[in-house]
């Protein structure tokens, strides 16, 4: 989503707030975000995450 978007680590980290480590850390998938964490990513990259459930 950031590559997509044209956005810097520092950037990102900046927009959610956080230090650029955790964005890091994020991107390298060590760790277990919330999902919290993971929408502000989305939206600071400017994306939204839809976590909808669809019966089949």
């Amino acid at each position: 989503m950031r590559d997509s978007a044209g956005l810097t680590q520092l950037q990102v980290a900046n927009r959610m707030g956080t230090k650029e480590s955790n964005v890091s850390r994020l991107e390298k998938g060590t760790g277990n975000p919330t999902i919290r964490t993971l929408v502000k990513y989305a939206k600071a990259c400017g994306y939204e995450l839809d976590f909808g459930f669809h019966h089949a």
